[in-house]
């Protein structure tokens, strides 16, 4: 509830408005950002009748999963005191920053949040509960599903998560459970983007083609550019575009800062798509060291120079959509700037990465060692995966691995000293017990009573 009230009615960017005019219908529902999530909102605008839904559900997502994970911690160590502090791991800076805005950046990391939960709760499950494994497992895929569908590369993070989920849940799985599962994640991926597609027909607007753009103008000089085998138009259009880049000294985000936004507004299709994947295909062949150097300098900054740490608010808009609480709003950006300035290393791309391999070599040997190494792979999956195709260095492109990092810690501390994962024994067998403590009883009550 607290967190709602301070992001009220959520924080919303230029991405997060557009998406919410599609939801509205105000927008064609387009491929630029992930259809699927402007269609749960949509359907959550149309049960609650608020926008402000988006918010709220975010919120309850991020805090159900943190309870799950702390509950499980709390059983497995009897430890009130660890589940406290995994409680307070959802109010550290790094990760309270962006609970409430509506980016896909956020509801992927949140379901990926969601199914470590899952895979927690299945370690603790009795050997006979075959039909709550398996609804587990369900639900598992489908926020898997939704994780890998909001942002295509989740995949590298999601796959680690996936294999935990299966391994917490069946323990020793044997080859047909792999088979299954694995074929169950693949049909929810194909069917949900089947369905979008079929139902929603969102516009195609090759938002690839950015990425391709910013290698075009920062490997190949002016003067190559030039002389590209493309249309006159394309080509002085690349090369204006290569002259402001430098002129402004844009490394990233080429298609924002230097190229333009195209005729008929923000978030259309690029245009010039074939040209342009075909220029880019032949050319950073030849120029791979360039190509290697400018991805390896962009990387850099985003490891050790990140930007982004907090959205202010809401952008300026026409829906008449502003913070309902202001003041919380900005002792919230205090809290987060000043510790992005006291404590950067809580915002730092190596800081996470360092981090998730140590957490992947050396998960330790209590209950939760086998999550804790999925999560240290899938945050530095997640991270590594940007290297080819990272847009800008802000740091949400990492806040997933941050948080799976900081539960990794904690579960990795906190689970030191414990053994096994406390399946409790099938029903019967506890029966069983029973009834021959009932019989030894009542023969020694019979004996107790002749001696009388």
């Amino acid at each position: 509830m607290a967190t709602t009230l301070v992001f009220s009615p959520g924080y919303l960017s230029h991405d997060s408005l557009y998406q919410l005019k599609q939801a509205m219908g105000m927008e064609p529902l387009s491929d630029w950002h992930p259809p699927v999530m402007s269609l749960v909102w949509r359907a959550l605008i149309a049960v609650t009748g608020t926008p402000a839904s988006m918010a709220v559900l975010q919120a309850v997502i991020f805090w159900a999963a943190i309870w799950v994970i702390a509950c499980c911690v709390q059983e497995a160590t009897v430890s009130r005191t660890g589940a406290l502090a995994v409680l307070g791991a959802g109010l550290l800076p790094h990760v309270l920053t962006f609970v409430g805005v509506v980016w896909k950046d956020v509801h992927m990391a949140f379901a990926l949040l969601v199914t470590s939960a899952i895979a927690l709760s299945g370690l603790r499950l009795r050997a006979d509960r075959r039909a709550l494994r398996w609804a587990l497992f369900s639900l598992g895929v489908l926020f898997l599903v939704y994780a890998i569908l909001v942002r295509k590369n989740a995949v590298f993070a999601a796959i680690p998560v996936f294999v935990m989920l299966v391994l917490a849940l069946w323990r020793k799985p044997a080859r047909r459970i792999w088979i299954v599962s694995t074929a169950a994640l693949a049909l929810g991926l194909v069917a949900s983007t089947a369905a979008i597609a079929a139902v929603a027909r969102p516009v195609k607007t090759s938002q690839v083609s950015q990425i391709m753009l910013d290698d075009l103008l920062h490997v190949l000089s002016v003067k190559e550019l030039q002389s590209a085998a493309v249309s006159p138009s394309l080509r002085e259009r690349l090369v204006a575009a290569a002259k402001e880049c430098d002129r402004i000294n844009s490394l990233s985000d080429t298609y924002w800062t230097c190229y333009g936004r195209g005729e008929r507004g923000p978030f259309t299709a690029v245009a010039h798509t074939d040209q342009i994947t075909s220029l880019w295909v032949s050319e950073m062949i030849r120029h791979v060291p360039g190509y290697l150097q400018y991805r390896l300098e962009l990387f850099s900054k985003f490891l050790f120079e990140p930007r982004y740490q907090y959205h202010p608010g809401i952008a300026a808009n026409d829906l008449q959509l502003e913070l309902h609480h202001p003041r919380l709003g900005r002792a919230l950006q205090t809290y987060v700037d000043g510790a992005a300035r006291d404590l950067p290393v809580l915002f730092a791309g190596w800081f996470w990465l360092t981090i998730a391999v140590v957490l992947a070599i050396r998960p330790g040997s209590g209950t939760f060692a086998m999550p804790v190494r999925a999560l240290g792979i899938s945050a530095a999956a997640y991270v590594l995966a940007y290297l080819p195709i990272l847009p800008v260095t802000n740091y949400r492109y990492m806040y997933w691995s941050a948080i799976a990092c900081t539960v990794g810690v904690l579960l990795c501390r906190l689970g030191r000293g414990t053994t096994g994962v406390g399946v409790e024994p099938p029903q019967r067998e506890v029966h069983g017990c029973q009834r021959r403590a009932s019989r030894d009883y009542l023969d020694l009550d019979r004996r107790s009573g002749s001696s009388r």
